[in-house]
């Protein structure tokens, strides 16, 4: 597997750790020390995941997140030093896609690194017309082709998590997916987090399709037994 990452902390050992792993898998890698470079680098570069320390001189990794945001759907884990669960889901409210906790083991990295990429390859080139697997509901347009969701005509820009919860729901409408089905689809099997991560991630993901996120038209709820898309 290749991919380039770009990989964010202001310890050099660490740096010099994820680099030495990632590319003896072939992975091109390329280095911040902080978050305004970090930021410059993103917004300057093409890189395939960003691996962010979330505690960061000049500019902390949420507030960097929040940025990269703003432009760019380049999936993003944080590592941290932090293990208050409260700072993890801020951070994956930030719009992160996982997260990493210190001192982590550079197998799991290395595991979570290969999975997201390989979920997360570029869009294909856009087709000129809609293909028989579009999804159209009134204004809600998903496209899974050419993973592109389109809402009153506004094209909504996804993370590569978000989409891909977005994409399982819409393919099943009204099938019910509870946590633990959503993190072995979107995360793979071998994930160790925890599952109210897919609870951030839904979250994020009907304030951005929702006219009214606290009473969801398209992903809904069925309580006490997770999600689905009403279709």
């Amino acid at each position: 597997m290749t991919g380039r990452i770009l990989l964010v902390d202001d310890e050099k050992i660490i740096i010099k750790g994820l680099k030495y792993a990632l590319e003896n898998e072939g992975f091109e890698t390329d280095e911040a020390y902080d978050g305004e470079e970090a930021l410059a680098k993103i917004e300057s570069g093409n890189f395939d995941l960003v691996l962010l320390d979330m505690m960061l001189p000049k500019m902390d990794g949420m507030e960097v997140c929040r940025n990269v945001r703003e432009f760019s759907d380049v999936p993003i884990i944080f590592l941290t030093a932090r293990g208050d669960d409260m700072d993890k889901i801020l951070g994956l409210e930030s719009g992160a896609d996982d997260y990493i906790t210190k001192p982590f083991n550079m197998l799991e990295v290395r595991a979570r690194v290969k999975g997201i990429i390989r979920r997360s390859k570029h869009a294909p080139a856009k087709a000129p017309a809609r293909d028989q697997r579009t999804v159209v509901n009134g204004g809600f347009v998903f496209d899974p082709d050419n993973r592109r969701l389109t809402i009153d005509g506004r094209e909504v820009g996804l993370t590569s998590k978000e989409y891909e919860i977005l994409e399982l729901l819409v393919t099943h409408p009204r099938r019910t997916f509870n946590r633990e089905d959503l993190l072995k689809a979107v995360w793979g099997p071998d994930y160790k987090g925890d599952a109210r991560t897919v609870d951030v991630h839904v979250r994020r993901l009907r304030e951005k399709i929702e006219k009214t996120p606290g009473e969801p038209e398209y992903i809904q709820t069925r309580w006490g037994a997770g999600y689905f898309y009403k279709g």
